[in-house]
């Protein structure tokens, strides 16, 4: 799933340019190369598909050439992730009914690779020999509030693999403490196992509506006419993620607990979380970047540009083309706000 904007991180990230296509950890690899590389010892190149805005095409056949245009499924507008999936099952359905599916968003990090290709091989085990809907859960640790949170049942049905008790969207921190401190939840990590079978009876089921839409349009991919077939379904199809749609309310929804080094890099302070620091702990992507008397700061800059900072603490420093953005580490979740308000003056592009 590459269709988002990543408002979160502007201004690096823009419309666009959204995150999933920028190299934002300094690795020489955007995050979307990063996640294609991390499935390609396991999914041959061919069974690959990128849904995706329309709009970033081009983008993802540039930085993935190995894929072919028609494994890049094209959203005209955004619509959450339920279409998404939707839209992916259809075409699955196509080539291989008796498939097995990972959904994977195309922006997180993944840092221990090996333990994450063992949970996946274990997972779709589970989901080949059971009808279930199965979801990744990450060992918190921390009382984070910009996750989402899986609670488990009681009994286990193996040491790392549980039924669902129930989801809960982003907490307030009393909460999130307590939801750690309990060890009764994790966080939602976002990424799916299942058989193909098992998704389409939960969208006939939970989400009938879009299962039509696309049904019916389905007779029309693969052809010249899917672009006005995925166009019809889209302006008819509700807004809805496939968590609230489907997951928190299918009664065959599994937990497979994971620690893989694993961040879903949605803010700016994640990526501090993720990032080397130098000894004052700040985390600086420049190469002509001059510090003092600053701490626990992050600093991204283009690495021509010269930058000299005194006396900053906690603090967020960014600047893409011409544009800067100067934020407490504790106020990040209101920039979105901050670039309503500039948008306002001065217009959609500089979003």
């Amino acid at each position: 799933m590459a269709g988002g904007v990543g408002s979160r991180f502007w201004p690096l990230s823009r419309t666009s340019y959204p995150k999933q296509f920028i190299d934002i950890l300094g690795t020489g690899q955007s995050l979307i190369q990063q996640t294609y590389n991390r499935f390609k010892s396991l999914v041959p190149t061919q069974n690959f598909l990128v849904v995706t805005n329309a709009a970033y095409k081009d983008l993802v056949l540039e930085q993935l050439p190995e894929l072919k245009s028609e494994q890049v499924l094209l959203e005209p507008f955004m619509r959450n992730t339920a279409p998404c999936i939707a839209y992916a099952n259809k075409k699955i359905a196509l080539q291989n009914p008796d498939a097995k599916i990972i959904v994977s968003p195309a922006d997180h990090l993944v840092l221990d690779v090996p333990e994450f290709h063992s949970i996946i091989k274990r997972g779709l085990a589970f989901v080949a020999q059971k009808e279930s809907l199965l979801t990744l859960g990450i060992n918190p640790s921390r009382p984070d509030t910009g996750y989402g949170y899986i609670q488990k049942e009681e009994n286990e049905i193996s040491e790392e693999l549980f039924k669902v008790k129930r989801f809960t969207e982003k907490p307030d921190l009393e909460k999130a403490k307590f939801f750690v401190e309990s060890g009764e939840f994790f966080w939602n990590s976002g990424i799916f196992l299942w058989s193909l079978e098992s998704i389409n009876n939960a969208f006939e089921k939970y989400l009938p509506e879009i299962n039509h839409l696309f049904e019916k349009g389905k007779t029309n991919f693969n052809s010249p006419k899917e672009t006005d077939a995925i166009q019809e379904i889209y302006t008819n199809c509700e807004n809805i993620s496939i968590d609230y749609g489907v997951m928190e309310k299918a009664d065959n929804v599994y937990v497979l607990a994971a620690d893989f080094g694993w961040s879903d890099l949605g803010t700016w302070g994640s990526l501090y979380a993720n990032s080397k620091k130098d000894e004052n702990n700040n985390a600086v992507m420049g190469e002509n970047v001059f510090l003092n008397e600053t701490q626990n700061c992050i600093i991204n800059v283009p690495s021509k540009k010269i930058v000299i900072a005194q006396g900053l603490e906690d603090y967020i420093l960014v600047e893409s083309e011409d544009m800067l953005l100067i934020c407490k580490k504790e106020e990040e979740q209101r920039i979105k706000e901050f670039t309503q308000k500039a948008k306002n003056k001065l217009g959609d592009d500089i979003a």
